[in-house]
């Protein structure tokens, strides 16, 4: 069992007073008390008690990334947020901070939730994901002048926080590209509803390419949905029913498109043989599908990494001698050519 401080001062017959200067390495404390201390922390497995010493010094030592899951009793994101936490722990970790997970939903409520973080100091920064096209947890951030960072873009704000997002817009583009060169007129897209941005940035690229290849954009082949399987499943045969369907169906999302190939089944429709898929993001439930989905990759354990990077680079207590810089970033999707286009 770690030992504490107080026995700590008991072993070595010392105030708990010179015992906390010694670990911290105070002017003050003789060079052979101080190894002293050390000694005995190390072999009586002394555990520091952080909470204290933070609530003085107005730290918490950690970064709160504010995560919403999607109601329903589809949780939508696992196969995207781990490893991109996984990669943003790591870089953390190498400051010595922890990164805890604030989930809220629906949106109301995670308001709530980032008020609380703020105004009692539970984190010295936030991460906000599933960023709006119109945000308040910006516009409430940025008048707090409360550290954060984003995982994606918005509307809201300016460009004085940091901010890490894919390219949906060149995703969407090259992914008509893609289906017109195999001789598709017809493509339908289908994108999360919730008023998030990636949506909008993926559609601005879709519609951009349709033009330059001269095609219409027909309203009635790009549709909204819940963003998980049971979404794509709902929304899917709308555009199916059309007087003239797609060949062709664009998912802005993994999970709408597995929901949505199931649809296509039940309609007796083949997903790859008489109609065309295409996933924007790519993961790896899209590889195990059958047939396996064409899908843009993100190269998420790295994204959350640099995230990090940019994240402390931004607070001046990390940010090193040149001083506080705001990153904002746009990184590529990987095209990974399957089965279904």
């Amino acid at each position: 069992m770690a030992s504490s401080i107080h026995d700590l001062a008991r072993h070595l017959n010392i105030s708990i007073g010179t015992v906390s200067r010694a670990l911290n390495g105070r002017a003050d404390v003789n060079a052979e008390t101080r190894q002293r201390v050390l000694e005995a922390a190390r072999k009586l497995n002394y555990s520091p008690n952080h909470s204290g010493r933070n609530l003085r010094r107005g730290t918490t030592h950690a970064v709160a990334f504010m995560l919403q899951p999607h109601p329903g009793d589809q949780q939508y994101g696992e196969p995207f947020f781990i490893p991109f936490l996984t990669g943003l722990q790591a870089t953390l970790a190498e400051c010595g901070l922890d990164l805890i997970i604030v989930m809220g939903a629906p949106a109301d409520y995670q308001q709530e939730r980032l008020r609380r973080v703020v105004e009692t100091r539970r984190a010295d920064a936030v991460v906000l994901a599933w960023t709006r096209r119109e945000d308040d947890r910006i516009d409430y951030l940025s008048k707090a002048g409360f550290p954060f960072a984003t995982l994606g873009r918005s509307r809201s704000g300016d460009d004085s926080y940091p901010s890490l997002d894919l390219d949906f817009e060149k995703a969407g583009a090259d992914a008509v590209d893609r289906l017109v060169a195999r001789g598709h007129r017809r493509i339908a897209a289908i994108r999360p509803s919730l008023d998030l941005n990636f949506g909008y940035l993926f559609l601005e690229g879709y519609c951009k390419a349709l033009r330059r290849h001269g095609i219409e954009v027909d309203p009635g082949l790009i549709v909204d949905g819940f963003i998980n399987e049971a979404g794509g499943y709902a929304v899917t045969p709308q555009v199916m029913r059309s007087k003239d369907p797609p060949t062709a169906i664009i998912f802005n999302n993994d999970s709408m498109a597995l929901g949505g190939c199931k649809a296509l089944a039940e309609m007796g429709i083949k997903p790859g043989h008489d109609v065309a898929v295409i996933v924007i993001v790519d993961t790896p439930l899209c590889r195990y599908f059958s047939p396996a989905l064409t899908g843009f990759r993100p190269s998420l354990d790295p994204m959350g990494r640099r995230l990090g990077e940019i994240l402390l680079a931004s607070l001046p207590a990390f940010a090193g001698a040149k001083g506080p810089e705001i990153i904002r970033e746009v990184w590529p999707l990987e095209l990974v050519a399957r089965d279904s286009d």
